[in-house]
């Protein structure tokens, strides 16, 4: 019999603990595909993070690490510093990342550390229940904004893609979603091109992913991916926003 297809030996036999429609799921198939493609999964090493990722450490195949909240960056660069030849990647929400961790991603990004950030952008807090997150939009309504973000009282959403394109350490940046078939497809490449990179010994990575929180939102799984194309992607434009590898070629 012909095999169409099996799955990735990326990812342990540990069933995934996320909410129904929840798209980190799609995610972990990408990132445990690329290890498996680009022969280094037998030297990965994942940090998870603090948040509804919080026990991915049991489905990456591969050597893994839990970080406090936030501090997923600063675990990498110590790996990476004492394991150099090692692929290191942390993988975090926005409440992880673009909260309290934003200080240790800003300076592992400035200092150029040879790490992968696999950033999952899901415009909430998902695991602690559905509290506004820095990349909440506008107008969202969450446990803590029942009215709605607004400017005034909570600021603006932080745009992490557009802030991190300025900073000189990162080697490859891009913003990904997983609401169509599509854009998984492009969102698998980005992930296998910023592994490559660290691979390459290239500097700082960092792909951001547009995903979806169905239970948070409130939504149905399928109304939940509409809303990622036409509330999130407006808000937070996908595309490439530094990718030094290019330049090169180009010079």
């Amino acid at each position: 019999m012909t095999v169409k297809y099996e799955k990735t030996k990326g990812l342990t036999d540990k069933p995934l603990s996320y909410c129904p429609g929840c798209t980190h799921g799609i995610v972990h198939k990408l990132v445990g595909e690329s290890l498996v493609e680009l022969d280094i999964l037998d030297r990965a090493i994942a940090i998870a993070s603090v948040g509804c990722s919080v026990f991915s450490y049991q489905f990456f195949n591969c050597d893994a690490q839990q970080a406090p909240h936030g501090r997923a960056c600063a675990e990498a660069t110590g790996i990476k510093r004492v394991l150099p030849d090692n692929i290191v990647f942390t993988y975090q929400g926005d409440g992880d990342l673009a909260s309290i961790g934003i200080a240790e991603t800003i300076h592992a990004a400035n200092r150029g550390e040879n790490i992968t950030v696999i950033f999952i952008n899901n415009a909430i807090y998902g695991m602690t229940g559905g509290q506004m997150a820095p990349t909440s939009l506008i107008g969202q309504k969450t446990t803590t904004s029942q009215d709605g973000r607004n400017q005034a009282d909570h600021g603006n959403p932080i745009k992490i893609s557009e802030m991190f394109k300025t900073i000189e350490g990162v080697a490859y940046l891009e913003r990904v979603a997983v609401n169509n078939p599509k854009n998984v497809i492009r969102a698998k490449k980005a992930i296998k091109k910023a592994f490559k990179y660290q691979k390459e010994k290239r500097g700082f990575t960092m792909i951001e992913v547009l995903s979806s929180c169905p239970v948070n939102w409130g939504m149905k799984p399928v109304d939940a991916l509409k809303w990622i194309e036409s509330d999130m992607i407006p808000n937070y434009p996908l595309g490439v926003f530094k990718d030094k590898g290019a330049d090169d070629e180009k010079n």
